[in-house]
């Protein structure tokens, strides 16, 4: 079966970094990843600098990338402000991404549920490429804790159309409630972190319920800024190995992914959150 791996690395991984890189780091790692035959890339968010320091500059990003055929690039957008910004750019996709609960949407995005609903309805009935929207804090919320499977289900029916990824922003999501609510759902993807060590068991169950799309961040890289001690995103390279012994194709080159880490852990000067690139793979 073949899977598609998206990496969020530069955008998702990067944000939460109290190192910050400059937009030309940020496109040289863009470009590793691409190089490493990672079909899908979310190259830069377009929020304001203020917000997020460490994605200031995505034009920029966006211009010194070097694209590569056979790779999709995506931008994230929480509003129209940041889509009319996307739109002026070359990349392929945009990804936007509102929350399940109103207290995570007011903490990240400034509005409501409904107005940050709307927002998404907003850009998807303007959109000139292809759209997915991320439901996050699906699986939990930091402020609400558990969410109800019922709301999900309803916000991510009214974007039937497009792409809908779940997204377990602060990573409490287990097997059994992601085959819950991905049998619920049928969602294109999931995008998950593994803050309490549960993410690549909750990616296998994602799996076994037919998805074939998966978020991932190089070196487990990753947290929210509005998710109070959230940690990484599950590993590109630890997840790829992962699921090809479980006899999907991803198509990715993970001796290039395990350098890039390398390269990752001497920039940031830190030990990143996967384990493949110290482990190496096996025969």
């Amino acid at each position: 079966m073949k899977v598609t791996v998206c990496d969020v690395g530069p955008r998702d991984g990067l944000q939460n970094e109290p190192v910050v890189l400059e937009p030309a780091a940020r496109a040289l790692l863009v470009n590793r990843l691409a190089e490493a035959r990672v079909p899908r890339v979310e190259a830069v968010s377009f929020v304001r600098d203020g917000a997020v320091p460490a994605m200031a500059g995505a034009e920029e990003v966006v211009a010194a990338i070097d694209p590569r055929e056979g790779v999709e690039y995506s931008g994230l957008v929480l509003n129209e402000r940041g889509w009319e910004r996307l739109r002026a750019t070359w990349l392929q996709r945009v990804n936007c991404t509102f929350a399940a609960t109103e207290s995570f949407n007011r903490r990240n995005g400034n509005a409501s549920l409904e107005e940050a609903a709307a927002r998404v309805e907003a850009i998807t009935a303007s959109a000139d490429r292809p759209v997915t929207v991320t439901l996050s804090c699906a699986f939990g919320c930091p402020f609400e804790g558990r969410v109800d499977e019922g709301v999900v289900a309803e916000l991510a029916g009214r974007f039937g159309g497009f792409e809908v990824v779940l997204a377990d922003t602060i990573g409490v999501a287990t097997p059994t409630q992601v085959r819950r609510l991905c049998e619920r759902v049928r969602p294109a993807g999931i995008h998950l972190h593994n803050t309490r060590n549960t993410g690549y068991a909750s990616a296998v169950a994602a799996l076994e319920s037919g998805l074939r799309l998966f978020d991932a961040s190089v070196g487990g890289l990753g947290g929210c800024p509005y998710a109070p001690r959230a940690t990484g995103n599950v590993a590109t390279e630890d997840l790829v190995w992962l699921l090809e012994a479980e006899g999907a194709e991803a198509g990715i080159d993970l001796d290039a992914l395990i350098r890039t880490s390398e390269w990752l852990e001497g920039i940031l000067g830190r030990r990143l959150e996967g384990y493949l690139y110290r482990a190496g793979t096996w025969p």
